[in-house]
């Protein structure tokens, strides 16, 4: 009888273990399904703050893959190095049945560098695994543990990470001792932050979610961490790489920065110092001082990531970038700002958040290590405060483009940190300006020549064709002109490199069969060299506002010398587009046999309501038919 007792008690144990890890997909909620691409099924995640030297990160997941959008969350990617140590993982893999049909371990992961393309070398690696499965849906359920051997960044709990993830549930607890203490910032959390002491007396912080519906991409959307969910948490104190600190601000966090990671990093070797004082003797002016040697820099020095000790926040030393005449962000700032010292001009390291598609400022009142990943310098003159970007051999000085600029950073000082703001390009300053003067022959082949000139962000417009042959450079702008048929006979550029910086390019040009003849009809676009193509997608029921990350100014005027005796047949274009976020003309004129088209398109960075969308999509639409007005001109009687 007490054997039957206990097979019994071990079968219905067994059973309830069954049902909860019952994976079949059929099983998910329908309201969780739409724009899902993968479904969490279940998460629990912990950290644990045993000491400031000491955290323990655990992770227990398993997430239904609906379809191939969705194996991106079956990735499993884990960061390590000597101060985050991998303790174990495993996992098992589901049909779409819930029917188990493979497992893993840490065996299977492969383990590499985490060196970027154009790193020299980093200390962190990564260990990832992804499976290889084509059968949809099916489930992957993994665990895994970390330790870590420093506080300074914790991260963060994210319950959806990404576009098209639904979640069933998810938890996350972090626990520390009582006599440490630690900032939390929620973020759009659906649910607020349960606190309490567990059996082991540790203060714990818990949230739990449920039935969270995946969000769908929408085109013009804020930052994607300015919506999402999250939870992060700070600590007063901290311990990195063996070092001490704390800080509860930006001031305390630029200062700890400074003394621990930049201060006595600026030595140079004393021909180097005796050189850029010869260099800028004869220079009056502090700005220019610091442009000469800014340039030296550029000219000795270039650009490798270099991720090592200290977790990667440390710049190399002054004299050796000086004697190696390379660095990354951080060593190149340092280097300089070493070199401007030697001519007694003051200048600050500053962190930044870097991104093109998106200006991405620190928080002005929650401070953190792990919100910046660049480094950028800022000299201070009396009356004009310039910045520099140290990893370009070709930008000019103070010039920062769409990497750094109009964003919050940190300058980290003798004093301690200070937030400031990078210079703004705005609508009139991004600026492409083209003026064009074309003949079209007898037999429809277009020929001329056309000059744009680039300003503001589209300052590094055509950068990427500088390095490159001549015949690729050809092949390049063949593709970035919508011209059939174009064959470029010269092509020129030239860069002005003063504090307000043009790129030129001009071009002479030939393209056969640009009109076409037919009837005694003359065809052709009145457009040839700037023109909007698709318009964002519709949207119903859209969540998030409008966001235009940046402003821009396009101008074009093109002049076509047509051949005689021909007229226009249809009403010419002229139209005009006033919109909040944008505007947009475009007119045409025939004085003879030459025809003139102006057009000007502008947009404005900003946030703007939701409901501004479709006036959007219409706007663009309406450039898009502009811009592919035909002219037809028929023969005169």
């Amino acid at each position: 009888m007490r054997s039957f007792i206990i097979t019994m008690f071990l079968l219905l144990v067994t059973g309830a273990v069954i049902a909860q890890q019952n994976y079949d997909a059929s099983l998910i909620p329908k309201d969780l399904l739409p724009y899902a691409s993968t479904v969490v099924r279940n998460s629990e995640e912990s950290i644990e703050i045993k000491d400031l030297d000491n955290a323990v990160h655990h992770v227990k997941i398993a997430i239904t893959v609906l379809n191939k959008n969705g194996d991106r969350d079956a990735h499993i990617v884990i960061e390590h190095d000597k101060s985050n140590i991998i303790k174990y993982i495993k996992g098992v893999i589901y049909n779409a049945f819930g029917k188990q049909t493979g497992k893993f371990s840490e065996s299977d992961f492969e383990d590499e560098s985490a060196a970027s393309g154009e790193s020299l070398f980093e200390d962190v690696r990564i260990k990832h695994y992804l499976p290889s499965i084509t059968d949809y849906p099916y489930t992957i359920a993994y665990e895994y543990e970390e330790r870590s051997k420093q506080t300074l960044n914790i991260d963060p709990w994210r319950p959806t990470n990404y576009m098209g993830k639904a979640v069933e549930k998810s938890s996350f607890t972090f626990s520390c001792r009582p006599d440490l203490n630690f900032r939390y910032q929620e973020n759009n959390m659906p649910v607020k932050v349960s606190i309490g002491t567990n059996a082991q007396g540790l203060k714990t912080y818990t949230w739990q979610v449920s039935n969270l519906k995946a969000l769908k991409y929408e085109p013009f959307s804020p930052y994607y961490k300015n919506y999402l969910s999250s939870v992060k948490f700070i600590p007063e104190k901290f311990v990195y790489y063996g070092i001490n600190g704390s800080y509860n601000n930006w001031k305390d966090l630029g200062k700890w920065q400074y003394d621990n990671l930049v201060k006595s990093r600026q030595t140079l070797p004393s021909e180097t110092i005796a050189h850029v004082i010869d260099i800028t003797k004869d220079i009056a002016d502090p700005k220019l001082k610091a442009k000469k040697i800014y340039e030296f820099m550029q000219g000795k020095t270039h650009y490798i990531s270099v991720q090592v000790g200290i977790g990667g926040y440390q710049p190399f030393l002054a004299d050796e970038v000086d004697r190696q005449n390379y660095g990354d962000c951080k060593a190149l700032v340092n280097y300089t700002q070493a070199l401007l010292s030697a001519v007694n001009i003051n200048s600050y390291y500053c962190i930044v958040k870097s991104g093109r598609d998106y200006k991405v400022s620190l928080q002005k009142d929650f401070a953190s290590m792990d919100q910046a990943d660049h480094v950028i310098l800022c000299v201070p003159f009396k009356n004009d405060t310039t910045w520099a970007d140290c990893t370009s051999q070709t930008i000019p000085f103070g010039y920062l483009g769409s990497f750094t600029d109009d964003r919050l950073v940190l300058a980290c000082t003798p004093e301690g940190g200070k937030l400031l703001h990078t210079p703004k390009y705005s609508t009139l300053d991004n600026l492409k300006s083209r003026k064009a003067e074309f003949v079209i022959n007898d037999d429809g082949e277009l020929s001329g020549k056309m000059s744009t000139a680039f300003k503001g962000v589209d300052y590094e417009y055509r950068d990427e064709l500088l390095n490159e042959p001549r015949t690729e450079r050809y092949k390049m702008l063949q593709q970035i002109y919508p011209i059939n048929n174009m064959d470029i006979e010269s092509l020129d550029f030239k860069q002005d490199k003063s504090f307000n910086p043009v790129s030129t390019e001009d071009v002479k040009l030939h393209a056969r069969e640009y009109a076409t003849l037919t009837d005694g009809k003359y065809y052709f676009m009145l457009n040839a060299v700037n023109r909007l193509s698709e318009p964002p997608h519709q949207l119903r029921n859209r969540i998030n506002d409008v966001y235009i990350n940046r402003g821009y100014t396009d101008v074009d005027e093109i002049t076509y010398t047509l051949p005689t005796g021909y007229h226009l047949e249809k009403v010419p274009l002229n139209e005009a587009i006033d919109k909040p976020f944008a505007k947009f003309t475009a007119t045409m004129s025939l004085n003879g046999n030459k025809l003139t088209y102006k057009r000007k398109l502008q947009f404005m960075d900003g946030t703007y309501s939701k409901d501004t969308y479709q006036d959007l999509v219409d706007f663009y639409q309406s450039v898009i038919d502009a811009d592919a007005y035909e002219v037809v001109l028929i023969k005169n009687n």
